[in-house]
């Protein structure tokens, strides 16, 4: 939530607080206050990408209606709907590379249908050439690059990478875990920092210079600090490491998310629906018959229909409406008779799974629409806002041109051990779930003590060096 100590009171001789009275917090205040700067200071650059990124990327929804309005959206609507082989087969007539991976029906009786083709050339193999249909005339609107289950557009997917992995793929995806790994703690520790001072230290009116920016930056994180928390929560939920581990702890509960068998006869063996591999999505009983049973078991638009990957697998659809209230209902219908084989409800999915959903959503801004979005912009513009005061607070903090000094070290060793010990021990805990987190933070711990170290050995071969500072007064 920040990038600098919270107050020049704080840690300079001309205290205008009164000492705190004696107790876990006002000894564990110098130690957060100590891990709050370094945090921010360090990792502020990293969440400053993230942030500015994940402002876009809110924006992105809009400008996505905006520049490709023509494919999306139909010049008039009709009154009756071709028949969805018919459109498919309009779509395969103006593009026959490839072969069909989906179809997917529009939400919305001005918005074009969907035929998803994989295998296209030319076209990544994560991402698929989407061909937008009239669903009244049955003309082809145009074909642009898809990727992901929100069927992003080249403009919302080109944001969306560079938000998630800054366009250098696995690797790149390490900064947005760093950034989420330590938002959280961020700003839980500048909530505590913040509502351990004075109210009357806390306004913002009335002061100046480093106080005022100290007001500004306080103010503005408290009432964004939930924002952050969730945002820092959900984020991890699908990053490398730590998403790897929520998914295991998800497992071990039994609240993993459940897949569709896509078995034809029935067989519940739990595979899931691959992309289908014919040319025309066309097998057995045909997708007309398919869509219809699918819509005999109450599965409404917008639908995506999966064509079997083999000769034993089903036909699955599925419902792929991601705002609230969420539709993620799918069948599975054997190609050979037109019968539901299979049928999961979101209803009865296990808690976690639902939760992880709602959050995912959530995060990514579609659940609640164009709301949720300028929410997320809004959280968004705040951390920049936070970081860039952070640092001039920092700034602030120094002599002429220079950033001040760095919080003095050692409060670690003022902590009582019946304090310290339990929570070295949830430091390590966390930091083994959230290895991006333990790690810089062990790194950070062991190049502190053997800084330490040789400041402490320099003071002593100093007469007259300042206590406590090794004979540096302006080293960290």
């Amino acid at each position: 939530m920040t990038t600098a100590p919270p107050t020049d009171t704080d840690e300079s001789p001309h205290r205008t607080e009164s000492a705190p009275s004696p107790g876990g917090r006002s000894l564990l205040r110098p130690l957060i206050l100590r891990l709050h700067f370094y945090a921010g200071v360090l990792v502020a650059p990293f969440l400053l990408v993230a942030a500015t990124t994940g402002f876009l990327y809110a924006g992105s929804f809009q400008a996505e209606k905006i520049l490709y309005a023509d494919e999306m959206t139909v010049p008039e609507v009709g009154d009756t709907r071709l028949p969805i082989s018919e459109q498919v087969e309009a779509a395969r007539e103006a593009h026959p590379e490839g072969a069909v991976a989906t179809v997917r029906t529009s939400a919305q009786d001005d918005e074009t249908t969907r035929v998803m083709l994989a295998g296209v050339p030319g076209v990544d193999e994560d991402k698929t050439l989407a061909v937008f249909v009239d669903p009244y005339t049955g003309q082809v609107r145009g074909a642009l690059e898809q990727y992901g289950s929100t069927g992003a557009l080249p403009l919302r997917t080109w944001i969306d990478e560079f938000h998630r992995d800054l366009h250098l793929g696995e690797t790149g995806r390490l900064y947005s875990e760093l950034a989420a790994s330590w938002l959280w703690l961020i700003a839980a520790g500048g909530l505590v920092l913040w509502f351990s001072r004075r109210r009357a230290l806390r306004k913002v009116r009335g002061t100046g210079g480093r106080r005022r920016t100290l007001g500004l930056h306080g103010t503005v994180g408290a009432w964004a600090a939930i924002g952050f928390l969730f945002l820092s929560a959900t984020g991890l939920t699908w990053s490398t490491y730590a998403g790897a581990n929520i998914g295991e702890l998800r497992t071990s509960l039994g609240h993993s998310t459940p897949s569709i068998s896509a078995t034809a006869g029935g067989d519940h063996g739990g595979h899931g629906a691959a992309a289908g591999s014919g040319g025309t999505a066309e097998h057995g009983v045909g997708l007309d018959k398919v869509l219809a049973a699918a819509r005999a078991e109450g599965l409404g638009d917008p639908v995506e229909i999966v064509p079997p990957a083999e000769a034993s697998s089903a036909y699955v659809v599925r419902q792929v409406q991601r705002s609230w209230p969420e539709k993620q209902d799918s069948v599975a219908v054997d190609p050979a008779t037109g019968e539901v084989t299979d049928v999961l409800r979101f209803a009865d999915y296990p808690l976690l799974a639902k939760l992880t959903r709602w959050g995912i959503d959530l995060h990514t801004g579609i659940l609640f629409g164009l709301v949720n979005q300028l929410a997320l912009m809004l959280v968004a513009l705040s951390l920049i806002v936070l970081i860039l005061l952070g640092y001039r607070m920092w700034w602030q903090r120094g002599r002429g041109s220079a950033f001040g000094r760095p919080v003095p070290r050692g409060a670690w060793a003022k902590v009582p051990p019946q304090i310290l010990v339990p929570l070295l021990a949830v430091t390590a805990v966390v930091g083994y779930f959230l290895p991006l987190l333990g790690v810089p933070l062990a790194a950070f711990i062991a190049v502190d003590v053997v800084l330490g170290e040789i400041a402490h050995r320099r003071g002593r071969r100093m007469p007259g060096a300042p206590a406590g500072t090794g004979g540096r007064p302006g080293r960290p």
